[in-house]
Parts: C-alpha cells; sequence; structure tokens
C-alpha cells in the first residue's frame, strides 16, 4: 500500500470517529443588558460569558455555545455590590444564605467592627456567652483560621472577608478593664494582630465608642495599624468621637495612618447630634485636605438619618469598666447610678454623649432584645416605654440597661443634608454597617434597622432615581469598583474579561427598599439576578438556596 493511500484511509477513520462533544463556550451568557462595568463609566450593551465562575468574555457572544442563556433585556448588568461594614460573623451561622443582603444584591461583605470574630479565649467567650446563646451558636473556634474553616465547612451564600479587631486583641491581653498595656502586654497584642494577618485578615480596626475601646491610647493603636500594615493591612475605624470633637477625632485617624504607614478607612462617616447638624461640610473639607497632602484615606456611609448601636453606648466608658458584670453592678448602686446620670446630663467632649446627642427620648427605638421578657418592647422608643413604666426617660434608659445589658437601639442624630453631602463625595462607598438576616426563622423575631434590608436599593431608589443626587453609574461605582480598590480585591468589582463573575441583574425603574423603621424584615424587590462567583443566589427574582461565597482573604494569609 502506498504511504498516500495509508494515509487517507486513516483521516477517513478519525473523521467518523466517535468524538466526544464539545464543552458549551459558557456556562452562562447574560444577552441584551445594559452594561455598567463599576467603574463609574456610562453604560454600553453587550453580552457577558461566564465560565467556572469568571467573566470569560463581554461582546457580542451571540454566536458562542452555552449551558444557559439570560436575557437581561431593560435590565443593568453591573458587578456585585460590596458592604464595606456588614457585621454578619454571627449571623451566617444561623442562615449562611445571608436573605437580606442577597435581595439588595451584596455579593461580598467586609466585617469585624473593633470587636471581631476572633482571637478568642475562654474569658471572652464567657463574658460575651449571651450574644451566643442568643443565636444559638457553639463558638468551637479561637483563631480566624478555625472560624474561616468553619465557614468553609458549612458553605456561605456571599463572600466575606474581616478585620482583626483592636477591642478584641485588647480583651485578649486586658480583659474589659480600663488599663494600659505595659511593653510586654503590647508586644502580645502585636502578636495576634501577625497571627491575624497570617490567618487572612485584611487589617487592623478600631471602634473606639465602645468600651473596652476607649480606653485605647491613640500610640496603641498606631502599633497595632502598624504590625497589620507589614502584611499589607489597612486601618478602619468607628472613630472615637462622631458628634462635637468629629474633626479631632479625624485628626487621631489620620495621625494613626500616617504613623502606622496604612490606609485609613473611615467607617459610617457622620456629624452626631442636634448641635453639630450641618458640621458635614467641615468633616469633608478636612478629609479633601488630607487626601490633598498625600494620606490616603476614605470613607463609608449607609445613608440613613438614624443610626444603630448598642443601648450601652449611653453610658459614659468609665462606668464600662471590667466587663458587663461590673457595668450591672453599678446602674444598681444608687450612689454610682446617680453618677452615670449625672454624667449623661452634662454636655461633654471627652467622650460621645449619646444622651446630649437626640432631639428627645423618641429618638431612641428599641432594636433587637436578647432578654425574651422585652421581646414586646421591640419597636418602640423610649419615650413610649417611659410612659408605659411611668418613669423618666433617662430612668426608663438605665433600668432597661439592668434587665439587657446587650440591646441594640436605632437613634435618630443625623440631618439629612448631612448625610447627602457625605454620600455624593467621590471618595465615599457603602456599608449596610448590619449583619445579613432573615424574615424568616431566629432572625425574622429580631427587630433590626432597616438598613439591613434596604441599603443599597434605597440608594438606587431614592438618591438615583427620585433626586437625582447620583448618577446610576456613579452609584455603581460606590457599590462596587471604589470598595473593591480600597480592600485590594483585585479580581472583583469591575465587569471585565478575567474577574471573578459577582454579578446583578436589575431594573433601574423599579428596584427598591421596602424596609421601614416600624416594619423592618422585608426583603428589597427588584434584584432579578445575583450571581456569586458565577452561581445565581438570586435566580429570576427567587433565592435559590446556593451557597458559592468564598471567604476572602488578605495580603499577608500564609496557607
Amino acid at each position: 500500500m502506498k504511504p498516500c493511500t495509508l494515509i487517507l484511509i486513516i483521516a477517513s477513520l478519525l473523521a467518523t470517529a466517535q468524538l466526544p462533544a464539545q464543552s458549551p463556550s459558557f456556562d452562562l451568557v447574560i444577552t441584551n443588558g445594559h452594561i455598567i462595568d463599576g467603574t463609574g463609566s456610562p453604560w454600553y450593551s453587550g453580552d457577558v460569558g461566564i465560565r467556572d465562575g469568571k467573566i470569560a468574555a463581554i461582546g457580542n457572544l451571540a454566536d458562542a455555545s452555552r449551558q444557559r442563556s439570560i436575557d437581561a433585556a431593560g435590565k443593568v448588568v453591573a458587578p456585585g455590590f460590596i458592604d464595606m461594614l456588614g457585621q454578619s460573623e454571627l449571623t451566617i451561622l444561623v442562615d449562611p444564605r445571608l436573605p437580606s443582603k442577597i435581595f439588595q444584591g451584596v455579593t461580598t461583605e467586609i466585617t469585624g467592627e473593633g470587636g471581631s470574630i476572633a482571637p478568642l479565649n475562654d474569658a471572652i467567650v464567657q463574658s460575651d456567652l449571651g450574644g451566643y446563646e442568643h443565636y444559638h451558636i457553639d463558638p468551637d473556634w479561637r483563631t480566624f483560621r478555625q472560624y474561616f474553616a468553619r465557614l468553609e465547612k458549612q458553605g456561605i451564600g456571599i463572600n466575606i472577608a474581616s478585620y482583626v479587631g483592636a477591642t478584641q486583641v485588647r480583651r485578649m491581653v486586658l480583659g474589659d478593664a480600663d488599663v494600659q498595656p505595659t511593653p510586654p502586654q503590647l508586644e502580645q497584642m502585636k502578636s495576634l494582630v501577625r497571627d491575624a494577618m497570617k490567618d487572612g485578615t485584611v487589617g487592623v480596626s478600631s471602634a473606639l465608642e465602645y468600651a473596652p475601646a476607649p480606653y485605647a491610647k491613640t500610640d496603641e493603636l498606631i502599633a497595632l495599624a502598624a504590625e497589620a500594615g507589614k502584611f499589607g493591612g489597612i486601618y478602619a475605624t468607628h472613630m472615637r468621637n462622631e458628634s462635637d470633637t468629629v474633626l479631632e477625632s479625624i485628626d487621631e485617624a489620620l495621625r494613626i495612618g500616617r504613623e502606622a504607614h496604612v490606609p485609613v478607612e473611615i467607617w459610617h462617616i457622620k456629624v452626631a447630634g442636634k448641635n453639630n447638624w450641618g458640621r458635614m461640610p467641615q468633616v469633608v473639607a478636612k478629609i479633601d485636605a488630607a487626601r490633598g497632602s498625600g494620606t490616603d484615606v476614605t470613607a463609608d456611609t449607609y445613608a440613613y438619618t438614624a443610626w444603630f448601636n448598642d443601648f450601652s453606648a449611653f453610658i459614659p466608658p468609665w462606668a464600662h469598666d471590667g466587663g458587663t458584670a461590673k457595668l450591672l453592678e453599678r446602674l444598681k448602686d444608687p450612689a454610682t447610678r446617680a453618677r452615670i446620670r449625672k454624667d449623661m446630663l452634662t454636655p461633654s467632649k471627652t467622650w460621645d454623649n449619646e444622651w446630649q446627642e437626640i432631639p428627645g427620648p423618641q429618638a431612641i427605638l428599641i432594636g433587637v432584645v436578647q432578654n425574651p421578657n422585652l421581646l414586646p418592647l421591640q419597636g418602640k422608643r423610649l419615650s413610649e416605654i417611659a410612659e408605659l413604666w411611668h418613669k423618666p426617660p433617662i430612668d426608663a434608659l438605665l433600668d432597661f440597661l439592668i434587665q439587657d445589658p446587650y440591646a441594640d437601639v436605632a437613634v435618630f442624630g443625623m440631618s439629612e443634608p448631612d448625610v447627602k453631602l457625605a454620600l455624593q463625595q467621590p471618595w465615599v462607598s457603602i456599608d449596610n454597617d448590619s449583619s445579613g438576616t432573615s424574615p424568616e426563622g431566629l432572625l425574622g423575631q429580631e427587630h433590626p434597622h432597616p438598613r439591613a434590608y434596604g441599603t443599597f436599593p434605597r440608594i438606587l431608589r431614592k438618591y438615583v432615581r427620585e433626586e437625582k443626587t447620583l448618577s446610576l453609574p456613579d452609584a455603581i461605582r460606590k457599590f462596587s469598583a471604589l470598595p473593591a480598590q480600597r480592600m485590594r480585591l483585585t479580581d472583583r468589582g469591575v465587569l471585565k474579561a478575567g474577574m471573578r463573575a459577582d454579578v446583578v441583574v436589575f431594573d433601574p425603574a423599579t428596584i427598591r427598599d421596602v424596609a421601614t423603621y416600624d416594619a423592618p424584615n422585608q426583603l428589597s424587590v427588584g434584584m432579578q439576578f445575583v450571581l456569586v462567583n458565577g452561581i445565581p443566589v438570586i435566580d429570576d427574582g427567587k433565592m435559590t438556596g446556593a451557597l458559592p461565597g468564598k471567604v476572602l482573604r488578605g495580603p499577608g494569609y500564609v496557607p
């Protein structure tokens, strides 16, 4: 047989052989959408092809094979939203789907405000037992590495990253006492930060209003932030004061960043208290000046006029010395209680006196309680409770704390013009500052701030569609590229080939928040599709129950 004949025979056999069918080019193609890529650029038309959890191509993909198509005609296709302060580290163990977050379009959450989920020791677990028992959680981890492993084992609905809290490492070494660390103790604290950074945290955070955090001096915070900086971390802060001395508190945050050589994120930027309404232009000017001089500082906001925090934050810091048990002793002792009361009634610049910041007791709404006997009071104002109990409002507050020192409250203490001005700044991204929750089950029994369900859709409804305070591309940038840039999430936050496929599809004309202060447990509406790492967690408006989220570890992570 001639060689050329043999070649023809082989070629013929190969042509007729049963070869395996080619796999589709894409797992999923989103077609016909208005793509708003996260950079702030105007929308453009195109298809988004997703393969193996990543964006594989953007363009005209009409002829490409795929397993599934999503028709986004008339809809916006955008990067998944990044919540710059999410607080879900415990509730994600209760309901890992986090319905309140995904129906807002949140695909990534950054958490760990001062008191982070780890490191833990037996003393802290015992002190905080009420919180764990409230959620029926066994705190079986001690390090971030162990906690992250628990998340990965159970599965999570969105991506999660965490700071290590300056308060947390302080409590590990010093407990809840108003004391200063010795040099060896400070070294212990720095070592805990190093360990946390190697475990995958993204930086060091502080929440300087809440005891025992106010006992920490600036130098202590610089030392801890500098340790995180060596691993590529940043410093995020709920500042020492957001009211009368807000400008001085910004100075402290800037000094920490400068001397620790780390970027600074100011959480939920505000000017709190009726006496400070109208001061946001001063805050903006100070941060603009710092940025102009080369300081890497940014901020975030949830854009509501009420904050939500520990009810016990109304009590002066000295009364928290030694922890909750000591606080309760002082509230029950007539002489010490009288001193607490006097301090609350006296304007002060030495601590963040929330009692002086509110227009009146009607400005305090009882949110989440841990004492089941007080459940009927969730959603009521302090003014109503004072009337119910036949007591002056300040005494109703103190007596409430004796019954439940762990309660959370919404406090109406900001002005709308200040909130709006902060939101408009190009260096301000968005945070929920609330844990992921659900209208159902254990979490549905709570009465959270409506921001827990509504922050991102509310901005799209109120500030983009109705008031035109922001353009839609600018709002999306604040939800995605801006926070991704700040958090060094180099593979998320923008729609382009090679990035992780965290994607939302929604109708900008109908998306809206539903949650209110009186009825907060209501999911936002309008998210048609939400993809986390290429997997739909919302599919045609319905929650799928999928858990495709990842733990996002910081640059210092050592496997």
